[in-house]
């Protein structure tokens, strides 16, 4: 249980902007900037490269991205992972939102949104596995 506090001390949380750029990364694999600010502009809203730079460079000194310098562009790559990244920023939003209770989201969840059969049927399956 320790363990777990120290990683959630150490876990840098990354802004909504430092968000989309993860998800570029994630998605593409290691990228230079002009790559991801085309993305950015292409999926999100208008982003200027030198903003697009300048948060990858932030994104570096707080050691969410890597940078390799050992060609003339620099690329940048993820330094965090994608699936335990979004585990602590999921947890972090149950305990703020819905004090700590996975079942409150769920209620929530699937009472705001039409859910599909097909969703249904998923969730079904995986609380048969969770269940055994």
């Amino acid at each position: 249980m320790k363990e777990k506090t120290e990683e959630k001390h150490s876990f840098s949380e990354p802004t909504k902007s430092e968000l989309e750029i993860l998800q570029v990364i994630w998605k593409h694999g290691a990228a230079t900037v002009r790559f991801v600010n085309e993305q950015l502009n292409e999926q999100k809203r208008e982003v200027q490269y030198t903003s697009t730079l300048k948060l990858m460079q932030i994104m570096v000194e707080k050691g969410l991205l890597k940078r390799d310098e050992t060609q003339m562009k620099h690329v940048y790559s993820s330094a965090v992972e994608e699936a335990k990244t979004k585990s602590l920023l999921l947890d972090k939003f149950v305990e703020n939102m819905y004090n700590g209770s996975a079942s409150s989201l769920m209620m929530q969840l699937l009472g705001n949104k039409k859910t599909t059969k097909e969703e249904l049927d998923a969730i079904k399956k995986l609380i048969d596995q969770l269940n055994k």
